[in-house]
């Protein structure tokens, strides 16, 4: 995502950074652009994967679902953003993965928790306590046999979520759900745009612009930018059948405009409003696509 992509851009550091991690991942190259997203290009570019890399993001992404899966039961008022990343990287690591999020560029934490208003890279802390009502985004990944998986949720934690917060994230969910239902070899990113867009907008909600979502696999970010509105800015690339994508939408209940905070990552909506987002792992197939960080299991 965007963040990622401008630390590398800034960061002197040699391709490989977040290596102290585990992961052993090439850094991506970024290159910036005046206005939207930033493209995230990769040394080896589009990536088709074989069924047998396949098989092994899909080990990488039934550890990232069942962490998710397993906040999602536990999340509750008075704990902490700290509790819930502790939580994450621990059963990351029992189940031999590495957190792909810890170290890279130098985050800090497993996961990525974001609260209301902040629309991501929110950095957990033990400081940060979980409210009743609180619109909650866990974003994680996993590192497994030389492959990541990465997935995010929207959770409204608790009882006394307003009613905006409840639609907001269940739109949220729909858009990735209509975005995914586009893909299949011979449809192209902007079938998947087009899609999120329209039903993120026929419910009067924006989506953000600044974020995309992108290819992974080797690498947690890879080309190519996977966006949720329609452009003509970014590649309409044709999906084949062995990519291997990230699909994230992101929705803000005002403005789609953004800001990042001074700690250079948690990113939040410059009115305030609501945010929320959701993400899939999937590798496209010839008539549809694999959900590869599928919870139900």
């Amino acid at each position: 995502m965007n963040l990622f992509a401008d630390l590398l851009a800034s960061s002197t550091r040699a391709a490989g950074a977040g290596a102290s991690a585990g992961k052993g991942i090439a850094a991506p190259v970024a290159t910036a652009v005046a206005t939207g997203p930033r493209i995230q290009k990769s040394r080896r570019g589009v990536e088709i994967k074989s069924a047998r890399e396949i098989e092994t993001m899909r080990q990488a992404s039934r550890i990232v679902a069942t962490v998710l899966r397993e906040i999602l039961e536990i999340a509750a008022p008075g704990m902490t953003t700290g509790d819930l990343d502790r939580h994450a990287e621990k059963r990351i690591r029992e189940m031999g993965a590495v957190p792909s999020f810890k170290g890279y560029h130098g985050f800090p934490a497993s996961i990525c928790a974001s609260i209301n208003n902040e629309v991501v890279h929110g950095i957990p802390s033990s400081k940060r306590v979980i409210k009743a009502g609180d619109l909650v985004k866990i974003d994680t990944g996993a590192y497994f046999d030389g492959y990541h998986g990465d997935s995010c949720v929207s959770l409204c934690v608790g009882e006394g979520a307003t009613e905006e917060a409840q639609r907001l994230t269940r739109v949220a969910q729909e858009s990735l759900m209509k975005g995914l239902a586009q893909i299949k070899a011979g449809n192209t990113l902007l079938d998947i745009a087009g899609a999120v867009q329209d039903h993120v907008e026929a419910h009067g909600y924006a989506v953000v612009e600044d974020y995309t979502g992108h290819g992974v696999g080797r690498n947690l970010h890879e080309e190519p930018s996977v966006f949720n509105y329609r452009t003509r800015d970014l590649p309409n690339m044709k999906l084949r059948a062995g990519m291997t994508l990230a699909v994230e939408p992101i929705l803000n209940a005002g403005s789609k405009a953004c800001r990042t905070l001074k700690d250079r990552w948690t990113v939040v909506t410059v009115d305030g409003s609501l945010s929320a987002q959701w993400e899939h792992t999937i590798a496209v197939t010839s008539d549809g696509c694999e959900i590869l960080t599928d919870r139900e299991f």
